[in-house]
């Protein structure tokens, strides 16, 4: 059961995660931003971290929407399996019931009392009396049946209540952050042509600067081995990649779509949602992290990188940005730093 959202979403999106420079159309850059528009920048990528932000948080929604869906299935199954024994032991009682009333038995018992014949009386009422106890075990298991069904059907209501609640949530989270998203729009559409280009100008030029350090260092030894190298050598194989929100590869990515792929590569899996990774591996402290260990900030989790060694790490930042190698410290944004897992 998939709830990502119509094609038309998916577009606005893709279109909502792109860069400032894509965004934004103007004539030849001038030398240097304005003081106005590197505000301008500061305020539209702290939208774009919360947006980000919410729209991990939506992952988590969905992760907790899916399993829920599946624990729905399940007993829904039960419940028609269970409906069915139900309908097999009661048709079963009726025919017993008819046949007793057809043959007598239920007479028989007065019958007996009154018979002349010893052997006559015991044989029937040897015969009467597995059929009075197959007929208590039956009502017996019908009413052990009604009940377990009974105790289902609640169950039931239950989780189409927990279901419904979580797609409702999910939901809720895709439209805030798009609504970050809009602001930072506004923002853009604010300036004129001229700050517009400067802004554009500035914005490939970072960007141009995170592609070209963090290939450089890419080119140096990892020092990591096993499941950690795998996951460093994918994750650093997509630097340059656009961040999208619910990407999972191949060509776009958010932070826990590209860390779930890179442990994927170790023959580990991981949910799409940086909270529910923080589930999965060995907590490790802050003063013994490892290249190749997953980073986790944020209260509640909301961002995910793997640790590259050096003070820092490669992640999917944040709606307009790129997969890069950045610094790795007690904050990312206004998001602190909670924990670091090991695979």
């Amino acid at each position: 059961m998939t709830f990502r959202g119509t094609a038309k979403r998916k577009v606005v999106w893709t279109l909502a995660s792109t860069s400032i420079a894509t965004l934004l159309i103007g004539t030849a850059p001038a030398s240097e931003a304005t003081q106005s528009v590197a505000a301008v920048q500061a305020q539209v990528t702290s939208l774009q971290i919360q947006a980000s932000a919410i729209a991990e948080a939506a992952q988590q929604s969905q992760v907790n929407l899916i399993a829920l869906t599946r624990s729905l299935n399940s007993v829904q199954a039960r419940d028609s399996v269970q409906a069915s024994s139900l309908a097999a032991l009661k048709k079963s009682i009726g025919i017993l019931a008819a046949e007793q009333y057809k043959n007598g038995v239920l007479g028989q018992g007065m019958t007996l009392m009154f018979s002349s014949d010893p052997t006559q009386y015991l044989n029937s009422a040897q015969s009467l009396s597995v059929v009075e106890t197959q007929n208590a075990v039956r009502m017996r298991k019908f009413a052990a049946a009604d009940i377990a069904l009974k105790s289902t059907a609640l169950t039931l209501n239950q989780k189409v209540a927990l279901v419904a609640a979580a797609k409702a949530k999910y939901q809720a989270q895709e439209v805030a952050a798009q609504a970050k998203l809009k602001q930072a729009q506004k923002l853009l559409a604010g300036l004129t042509k001229a700050e517009r280009a400067r802004l554009a100008a500035l914005q490939k030029s970072q960007d141009s600067a995170y592609q070209k350090k963090s290939l450089a260092l890419a080119k140096g030894k990892i020092a990591a081995s096993g499941a950690a190298a795998l996951a460093l050598r994918y994750a650093l194989k997509q630097l340059g990649s656009r961040y999208m929100f619910g990407g999972a590869g191949l060509v776009y990515w958010d932070c826990s779509g590209l860390t779930m792929r890179a442990l994927q590569q170790a023959g580990i899996s991981l949910p799409h949602s940086a909270a529910a990774q923080t589930s999965y591996g060995k907590r490790i402290p802050l003063n013994q992290i490892r290249p190749g260990d997953l980073v986790f900030f944020g209260q509640p989790i909301s961002h995910v990188g793997i640790y590259f060694g050096n003070g820092l790490m490669v992640d999917a930042p944040h709606s307009g940005a790129r997969v890069r190698i950045e610094k790795f410290g007690a904050w990312f944004g206004s998001e602190r730093y909670v924990a670091a897992r090991r695979f």
